[in-house]
């Protein structure tokens, strides 16, 4: 089999030195300075534009690499939105985790109406491949217009406190929001959301029901497919 190209092709920097620094911005809470600061610690002289580079143009395929080597999710899915502010103006980010937490994908748009509702259940569709068994959702009615046309058979839940599965999942997001101060643009929070969701989820599993030796083991696991599909 082929392998895939190196997504560092023409890069000045190592692929390990690249990889590490998107390893760095997206799994902690840190400013483009603060890896700046943390890769000159070993002797890499690399400017913050530099390192935003590398996580705009690399972090989305990383992400994309990590979830198509994922094995499949649940098939519970857990949705919910949250509000968050673009240049002052309220949007909504729609957000959905299976039964173990894995998220499953976002979607940021203007609305929470029907047409929002049914254009995530169609992204959630076409990227996963499959049809869940029940959906938990919180009591908002675009949900019921978009389940009834597009999964007609799947069984919904309401409740406002089976859904903290999901809500929980956006805890990562608000810290990152407060980080960068807010983000500018919707393509800008969506571009990064997507990245950081997914980087983030790979190398954090549900720790508080796993013993300290399955959490290691887990965590161990997780470098090897981020060094293979990072060609680090």
């Amino acid at each position: 089999m082929k392998p895939p190209p190196d997504p560092h092709y023409r890069h000045r920097f190592p692929a390990e030195i690249i990889c590490h620094a998107v390893w760095l911005y997206h799994l902690f809470s840190l400013s483009l300075r603060d890896v700046e600061l943390l890769v000159a610690e070993r002797g890499v002289v690399v400017s913050d534009e530099m390192v935003q580079r590398w996580c705009k143009k690399l972090g989305a395929s990383f992400a994309d690499r990590l979830r198509r080597r994922r094995p499949r999710p649940g098939d519970k899915w857990h949705m919910d939105q949250v509000f968050i502010r673009i240049r002052g103006v309220q949007h909504h980010l729609w957000g959905a985790v299976d039964q173990d937490g894995v998220v499953l994908d976002i979607l940021v748009q203007a609305r929470r109406d029907a047409n929002a509702a049914k254009r995530f259940f169609l992204q959630l569709l076409k990227g996963l491949q499959y049809v869940p068994w029940v959906t938990v959702t919180d009591k908002l009615r675009s949900y019921g217009v978009a389940q009834r046309q597009l999964l007609p058979g799947v069984e919904r839940r309401q409740s406002r406190y089976l859904n903290n599965r999901a809500e929980n999942s956006h805890r990562p997001t608000r810290r990152r929001e407060r980080q960068r101060q807010r983000f500018k643009s919707t393509e800008q929070a969506q571009d990064f959301l997507s990245a950081h969701s997914f980087v983030y989820g790979h190398f954090h599993p549900r720790r508080h029901q796993l013993p300290a030796h399955a959490y290691r083991v887990i965590r161990s696991d997780a470098f090897r497919p981020w060094h293979q599909e990072t060609c680090a």
